[in-house]
């Protein structure tokens, strides 16, 4: 029962800290941070343990699982699994939930309890997302996910918050209904073929639909996650969310929501409509390249902080398309550690935006300048987070990037090479953050700047350890999620006993050659 529990602790503590707020505004944050915790030890006692897999679906490789019945007239099931890529999404989840609540301590003071309602119910749904394997019940937490995030951006955030958050509600319910009427298709060819209609993923996966039926349904579910990603050319909703959210809405919009696409790419439109995937994946990569590169230049060329790191963001997430439609396993554990590692440096980068703004109260980056002198410390975890958004090797991102650009030469080298460019052109603007904040001429009275008290050096030490750990060692999150990936058959044209060679070259080199096996192997597959 270890899966409604995640979920009953974050929706129960939720209202808690609601009703807790009205009298003890203190005491409902400490309730909100222990259930995260809670949450947090919870799976990260599931990944440590030697865990006997259960069988779904005639598949042995799901860590944990519950089915009870819903709506059985309907053929709806109250059904949550866990497998390995499920495993490493909710512990990001938590981890970042925690960080969220942290970094909203001082600066969130109106309607506290109602803030912190909204923020575990959007986790919840978030958790929820990861874990449902019943469509109708994916569809429900997608969308519990937007309430919450729309009252978070309009109530929380800064001048245009209001313009923002219709913008970000609009683009994703329309494109959540167009995923509600493919789920709906799903469904009924599902009972015409077999004369049982059901919402469930292991029961849909047995009688796929083929031809132009496929493509159109398929379309339904990736207009969804394409706009939630997102890319071009449905992107236009994000600078404004994310530029307007407070720091916490901008941490979970950009680190974890998108992240619910990627899944859904991974999860339902690889599984479900494997031809129909296949045959657009030349214009999807292009796609993802283009978007690489216009984010990039639209990056660097903001004036506004945090619009700059919101369109570095909306480059890195075309990685991640660039990846899933590679169709190799390399690129798949790229696009797990794509999620994890730019997840945690886009949060970071917001954290560390939010923080210039409490101290000179604006984000224009022409009012920067000369920081580094009163505030070194956070110059130097601004450094260590421009450069993982840049890919140095040793960070994760590196590491994600890595492995996707090596799984997509093994399907085009040259729309690989078009998509390496992200790698140059993202030097760009990681440069001029730590350039116009920290190293140009003083634009701003310096004399009241302080540099990071012991609150923001938890919050950002914290996320610098796991991105570092993370680049030295990705086997630890790639292997949990490898039997996932094995179910999806991707990549078995390649050797399977080398899958991990490129990871394990990467990881002996770093060790400076401990692991020779792993860089002789690594270096036959290379």
């Amino acid at each position: 029962m270890i899966l409604i529990t995640l979920l009953l602790i974050l929706m129960g503590s939720g209202i808690l800290a609601w009703i807790v707020a009205s009298f003890n505004k203190s005491a409902a944050k400490w309730i909100a941070l222990l259930a995260l915790l809670t949450d947090l030890v919870l799976v990260s006692s599931v990944w440590l343990a030697d865990t006997a897999a259960v069988t779904l679906g005639n598949d042995a490789h799901w860590i944990s699982s519950v089915k009870m019945n819903w709506i059985p007239d309907f053929g709806m099931t109250f059904h949550l699994a866990m497998d390995g890529i499920s495993l490493v999404m909710t512990a990001l989840t938590f981890f970042l939930g925690i960080i969220s609540v942290l970094v909203s301590w001082k600066s969130i003071e109106k309607n506290v309890g109602f803030f912190l309602f909204n923020i575990l119910w959007l986790l919840a749904g978030i958790t929820g997302v990861f874990l449902a394997m019943d469509m109708m019940l994916f569809y429900f937490f997608w969308e519990i996910m937007l309430v919450p995030m729309y009252f978070v951006i309009v109530i929380w955030g800064h001048e245009k918050s209001r313009y923002a958050g219709w913008k970000f509600f609009l683009f994703t319910q329309i494109s959540g209904l167009m995923m509600l009427l493919a789920i709906l298709g799903l469904y009924i060819y599902h009972g015409s073929q077999t004369g049982t209609y059901s919402f469930n993923y292991f029961d849909l996966l047995g009688s796929l639909p083929g031809g132009s039926l496929a493509f159109w349904i398929m379309c339904g579910f990736l207009i969804a996650f394409l706009v939630k990603l997102p890319t071009l050319p449905f992107h236009s909703w994000l600078p404004d969310a994310y530029a307007e959210s407070p720091s916490a809405g901008s941490i979970i919009i950009a680190a974890l929501m998108s992240k619910t696409a990627a899944y859904g790419l991974i999860r339902f439109v690889v599984p479900l409509f494997p031809e129909s995937a296949k045959s657009i994946a030349t214009p999807a990569i292009l796609i993802g390249a283009a978007a690489i590169l216009y984010g990039a230049k639209l990056a660097y060329a903001q004036r506004d902080l945090k619009r700059l790191i919101a369109f570095s963001s909306f480059s890195h997430m075309g990685f991640i398309l660039v990846g899933v439609f590679s169709f190799s396993a390399l690129a798949f554990q790229g696009v797990l550690m794509q999620m994890v590692a730019h997840g945690l440096s886009i949060a970071a980068l917001f954290i560390i935006s939010e923080f210039i703004y409490d101290r000179i109260g604006t984000f224009d980056l022409y009012k920067m300048g000369g920081f580094w002198k009163k505030m070194a410390n956070m110059g130097g975890f601004t450094l260590v987070f421009g450069m993982a958004s840049l890919g140095l090797p040793g960070l994760a991102n590196f590491v994600a990037e890595f492995l996707i650009l090596a799984g997509a030469w093994q399907y085009d080298a040259v729309l690989a090479t078009l998509a390496t460019l992200g790698l140059i052109v993202s030097v760009t603007y990681s440069l001029r953050i730590l350039q116009k904040i920290f190293h140009q001429s003083p634009q701003n009275d310096m004399e009241k700047l302080a540099d990071l008290n012991s609150r923001e050096w938890l919050v950002l030490g914290s996320l610098t350890i796991v991105i570092i750990w993370l680049g030295l060692f990705p086997q630890n999150v790639v292997k949990v999620a490898q039997p996932a990936f094995d179910r999806l058959g991707i990549g078995q044209n390649n050797t399977n006993d080398k899958k991990l060679g490129l990871i394990d070259t990467y990881n002996g080199l770093i060790n400076k050659g401990k692991d020779n096996n792993a860089v002789k192997e690594g270096g036959k597959l290379w």
